[in-house]
């Protein structure tokens, strides 16, 4: 919603005053530096409530029923935001199968990925999307959501036993791990073939920061523990099975200083 309103600013407001505003709109988006994931977990709402669920469930609807466009984190849009080099990475990844597509979206939501490229994807000749989510996510997207090429699954390891994925995409995820390595090391140790990284935070220089992230009241009230990645750290933790086939920046922004969003395209070694 921030983005939306700093777009539409952009053209008849001055840019010392827009840099004050999307400074003051972002200055609650990362906040505070705690020692463990505990102790931030106490003084945040978490992302387990219903009522982030009902709202995400809401807005899914309205794009799975032709009434709206495009959704992100749960706030309708009147044109989709494509993050292209995300797309990209997802249309080589297909090439190389013979424009077959069998990707796993770790914490893809209802389906907002697959939603928001399906347009692109539709020529393929067989397409395969199956989402790990929380298992109350995973009811109402069997319930609501399912269909011949969009799959839910509350087990990664399931999900890799019955479809066999080529490619994971870990799409706004990692941060909100309590341990995101050991995701990662889950993921490499499936061998999947290729690894999309998108819209996870990274500091570019010096170590982790775990830290609060407020999610604008507009959208919903929520806080969530929130890690700024070492950008050096996770690089090297892929190093030694993957290749780096691409790097491109996020969609989403922050303040928070020698920091940014940022993906990444692997291909097994």
């Amino acid at each position: 919603m921030i983005d939306k309103i700093i777009s539409l600013m952009t053209d008849f407001v001055p840019p010392i005053v827009l840099r004050c505003y999307r400074k003051a709109a972002r200055k609650d988006f990362f906040t505070g530096k705690y020692a463990t994931w505990e102790e931030a977990k106490q003084v945040s709402t978490g992302y387990d409530s219903d009522l982030i669920l009902e709202k995400v469930r809401s807005s899914s609807l309205k794009i799975k029923n032709g009434e709206a466009v495009y959704e992100r984190d749960s706030v309708l849009f009147d044109t989709i935001q494509y993050s292209w080099p995300l797309l990209a990475g997802i249309l080589w990844i297909a090439s190389q199968k013979e424009n077959h597509l069998n990707l796993v979206d770790f914490g893809g939501s209802l389906g907002s990925t697959y939603y928001q490229n399906r347009k692109f994807l539709s020529h393929l000749k067989e397409m395969r999307w199956s989402i790990v989510e929380q298992k109350h996510f995973v009811e109402c997207g069997k319930r609501d959501f399912e269909n011949e090429h969009l799959k839910f699954y509350d087990d990664l390891d399931e999900c890799f036993r019955e479809q066999r994925p080529d490619a994971v995409l870990l799409s706004g995820v990692l941060q909100y791990l309590e341990k995101p390595y050991s995701l990662l090391d889950t993921v490499r140790s499936l061998g999947f073939e290729y690894i999309l990284v998108d819209r996870t935070p990274y500091l570019v220089t010096g170590t982790e920061r775990l830290t609060l992230q407020k999610v604008p009241h507009e959208i919903f009230p929520a806080s969530y523990p929130c890690w700024l990645l070492s950008q050096q750290k996770f690089l090297g933790a892929m190093r030694d099975r993957y290749l780096l086939v691409a790097e491109f920046d996020g969609l989403d922004k922050t303040d928070v200083l020698d920091s940014g969003f940022k993906g990444f395209l692997f291909r097994r070694k």
